[in-house]
């Protein structure tokens, strides 16, 4: 019996490192649920209830790494340096950076890509086991490093200390407008540079694991490039309306991800700072799965960004809800950008 394990251990090690079926198991097994379903709001949202991320209007980058093929290297980046290669882990689909030092950067047509007023998202997972880190190189700045205990702008050494992150997946966000740069690890501001003399143009994202070897690489999801950051309120006397793509939701689920706190807390306290303002709060979604299904989607989408700020204080009377599933797209829905700006909520004045 003990031989049979090790031969077993040593099969799955070989398919793995072969790239022949890139799969790693953290041995979460998510049950399906209907489309729509909404778990009880998280306990995690609260935590988050002064997070102050926006992300920008105009998604210039999506990657939630849909439709790639296992073991291959992401078809949306190019190489800088060392391996990365496509993998599941758990339920989700990661870049997987093979090799301790590993560098990829977005496949674009334009060198200088990055605009005055951009934000920057993506996930990474810690395992707590190594000493691990993952850095994102701005052109023309100091690389941002970003430990279990600490992030820094320039290289920052040492092994992680009493304040290393939790295991599992963290949130990252940057914003840049004209000069000032700030960076988010999860809901907590760690960075706050007023005046950087130079603008970035492009990006790389980097990591150091010495997990690597173990069968345990660095990994990254859900990588997102955004132009602008208008403020709210003007928005909404421009338009008339607020078009956000920074509520996100989990797969087929009306259950806000704790990221969309930011515009989330602006929409109530531009609600609380204007008491005559009500909303009619509107769900949309892209082309992915059936009609009525997305319908279904986008309502109870709707409900839950209602139920969210009536927890924030704003009174129900001054909220209405809608749900237009895919029938009101504002892009294509053959990109993954197009897709990204079609699963949006409105908040519409009434």
């Amino acid at each position: 019996m003990k031989n049979s394990k090790i031969i077993i251990s040593l099969f799955c090690i070989l398919i793995f490192t072969t790239g022949t079926f890139a799969q790693i198991d953290n041995g979460n097994k998510n049950e399906e649920k209907p489309v729509g379903y909404n778990d009880k709001p998280s306990p995690e949202l609260k935590v988050w209830s002064k997070y102050d991320f926006v992300s920008g209007d105009e998604i210039i980058f999506e990657d939630n790494l849909s439709n790639e093929k296992n073991g291959e290297f992401p078809s949306k980046w190019d190489l800088k340096k060392g391996n990365a290669e496509n993998a599941v882990f758990g339920n989700d689909n990661v870049i997987a950076f093979q090799i301790n030092g590993t560098e990829i950067m977005p496949l674009m047509t334009e060198e200088k890509y990055l605009p005055e007023i951009f934000t920057i998202e993506f996930d990474i997972y810690f395992y707590k086991k190594y000493n691990e880190a993952y850095y994102l190189s701005l052109k023309n700045q100091k690389r941002i490093d970003i430990r279990q205990n600490k992030v820094s702008l320039g290289s920052f050494n040492g092994k992680p200390g009493e304040g290393a992150k939790e295991i599992g997946w963290h949130h990252i966000a940057v914003s840049f407008n004209i000069r000032a740069l700030k960076v988010y690890f999860d809901q907590t501001r760690v960075l706050n540079i007023p005046n950087l003399k130079k603008k970035p143009t492009s990006l790389i994202i980097g990591a150091l694991s010495h997990g690597s070897k173990k069968g345990d690489p660095a990994i990254i999801k859900n990588i997102k490039i955004a132009k602008g950051g208008v403020d709210l309120y003007d928005k909404l006397l421009t338009d008339g309306k607020i078009i956000t793509t920074g509520i996100r939701f989990d797969i087929n689920k009306a259950t806000i991800k704790p990221e969309s706190m930011g515009v989330i807390n602006e929409i109530a306290k531009l609600m609380k700072d204007h008491s005559d303002i009500k909303f009619s709060i509107e769900g949309h979604t892209d082309s992915d799965g059936d009609a009525a299904s997305n319908q279904k989607l986008s309502e109870a989408r709707a409900n839950s960004v209602k139920d969210a700020l009536v927890d924030l204080g704003i009174d129900a009377s001054r909220l209405e809800t809608k749900g237009y599933g895919e029938s009101n797209p504002v892009n294509d829905n053959s990109t993954p950008e197009g897709k990204a700006s079609n699963r949006r909520v409105e908040f519409v004045k009434i």
